[in-house]
C-alpha cells in the first residue's frame, strides 16, 4: 500500500472511532434519540457478536478471524495490477480494511463493538460506521469482480 492509501484507511478508522466515542459519551446516558421520525434513530448498543448479533461472546474468535482477513486483504491488495477498475477494487478493499480495523480496535479494547445507527423504516439491526465501510466495500468489490475486473490477458474473468 502507498502512504496515501494508508492515510485514507487511517482517516476512515479515525472517523469510525470518533463516532463510537461520541456515541458512548452522548448516547450511553440517554440510550436513544430520534433523528428523523420513524426513519432514523441513534441508539446506543453494545454488540459482543458480529452482524445481527450472531456468535455472541466470540471475542477471540473475531480477533483471530479479523487478523486472518486483514492479512489476506493486504496480500491480495499488493497483487492487484494497475487500471481504473482495479483502483476501484483497491478502494473497496480499503473500505473493508478500515471497517475491520475499526471493529477490531473495539473488540481488543473492550470486548464489544459500539453500534448506534438504527434505521427504523425497515427491520434492521443497529450498526456503526465500520459496518457501513465493510458493507459498501464488499458490495463494490462484488460488482467490480463480476462486471469489470480483467485477468492478466485483459479478458474479463468468467
Amino acid at each position: 500500500m502507498k502512504i496515501k492509501e494508508i492515510v485514507i484507511v487511517f482517516v476512515m478508522v479515525l472517523i469510525d472511532q470518533l463516532s463510537k466515542f461520541l456515541a458512548t459519551r452522548y448516547l450511553q446516558p440517554i440510550r436513544s434519540t430520534q433523528i428523523i421520525r420513524n426513519v432514523l434513530d441513534f441508539t446506543y448498543v453494545l454488540n459482543d457478536g458480529m452482524a445481527f448479533g450472531l456468535f455472541r461472546g466470540g471475542r477471540w474468535f473475531f480477533v483471530i478471524v479479523t487478523v486472518a482477513i486483514l492479512g489476506a486483504i493486504i496480500f491480495y491488495y499488493r497483487k492487484i495490477p494497475k487500471g481504473k477498475a482495479n483502483s476501484w477494487l483497491k478502494f473497496s478493499l480499503m473500505l473493508v480494511m478500515a471497517g475491520a480495523i475499526g471493529n477490531f480496535i473495539d473488540r481488543l479494547r473492550t470486548g464489544y463493538v459500539v453500534d448506534f445507527i438504527h434505521v427504523r423504516f425497515v427491520n434492521f439491526p443497529v450498526f456503526n460506521i465500520a459496518d457501513i465501510y465493510v458493507s459498501i466495500g464488499a458490495a463494490l468489490m462484488f460488482v467490480l469482480v463480476i462486471f469489470f475486473v480483467k485477468d492478466e490477458k485483459g479478458q474479463k474473468d468468467a
